[in-house]
């Protein structure tokens, strides 16, 4: 079928809505290749969550004022041969009011969701915000000390300290499916795009209705080293802490998650 290319977009095609630390860097990179492919924005760029994107001075008058929507659009560089328009920002999973505020700005778009082995998530988010120097407590330390920092940030979710609440995912899968069809929706395990990577980048291409890529060129990696490997007692604890959550994903998804339970 015969599409026109794009020069202005009354609205985003798509957006990769999660999740943080499962791959959605990657898969920018590999969007980003396409020559019918336009990212509107960088990787991350916050437009709908963000209280300083939309000119509010705190999060609280953000999260109850009118969000103005015409912001997404601005200063978009088509691709010459560009079909679709997305963006990448993997908070928006769980970011609590995001989904619904997606809904209103284009109810029809499409999400692409990454989820990976949530403990390996926990861990590789900690271990970033230890290589930032932004983190000083150990592992199940700052997962001890959530609750505290979660209490501390309410109203609103603990942004940046999530490392064990980002990771139950049954809930935020279940809330993007209130708002959306499921038909909208592509959910890609992350050891899935790891292992399969020319197959699920092609799959994501037919799914925005773009054309597959003949060779999908592999991503330079740019990874943050781990101080040091995730312990044995580490991965028991966050196994015991998602396994109920996991079984609920399986369910929702149809989805095997027996490697997530090793």
């Amino acid at each position: 079928m015969f599409r026109p290319k794009q020069t202005r977009i009354d609205r985003l095609d798509f957006i990769v809505a999660g999740t943080q630390k499962g791959g959605t860097s990657a898969l920018h990179y590999h969007l980003d290749q396409h020559p019918n492919v336009t990212l509107a924005h960088s990787e991350e760029a916050h437009m709908i969550d963000h209280p300083r994107r939309h000119f509010f001075d705190d999060e609280k008058r953000f999260a109850e004022g009118k969000v103005d929507y015409d912001i997404l659009h601005e200063g978009i560089k088509f691709k010459r041969h560009s079909l679709v328009t997305g963006s990448v920002t993997p908070i928006y999973t769980y970011w609590k009011p995001a989904m619904e505020r997606i809904r209103d700005y284009h109810p029809a778009i499409k999400l692409i969701i990454l989820l990976r082995n949530p403990a390996d998530r926990a861990f590789s988010h900690w271990n970033m915000y230890r290589e930032r120097k932004q983190e000083s407590l150990g592992f199940l330390e700052a997962i001890a000390e959530e609750p505290n920092r979660a209490l501390a940030a309410q109203p609103f979710q603990a942004r940046r300290t999530s490392y064990l609440d980002r990771g139950f995912y049954a809930t935020q899968i279940e809330r993007v499916f209130h708002f959306f069809p499921r038909e909208q929706v592509q959910v890609i395990k992350f050891e899935e795009f790891r292992k399969r990577t020319e197959e699920v980048v092609n799959g994501v291409f037919a799914f925005l209705g773009v054309e597959p890529l003949a060779t999908v060129k592999n991503r330079e990696q740019n990874r943050i080293p781990y101080e040091r490997r995730m312990t044995a007692e580490e991965r028991r604890f966050l196994y015991d802490a998602y396994k109920d959550d996991i079984s609920r994903l399986e369910s929702l998804l149809g989805w095997n998650c027996s490697d997530w339970k090793v």
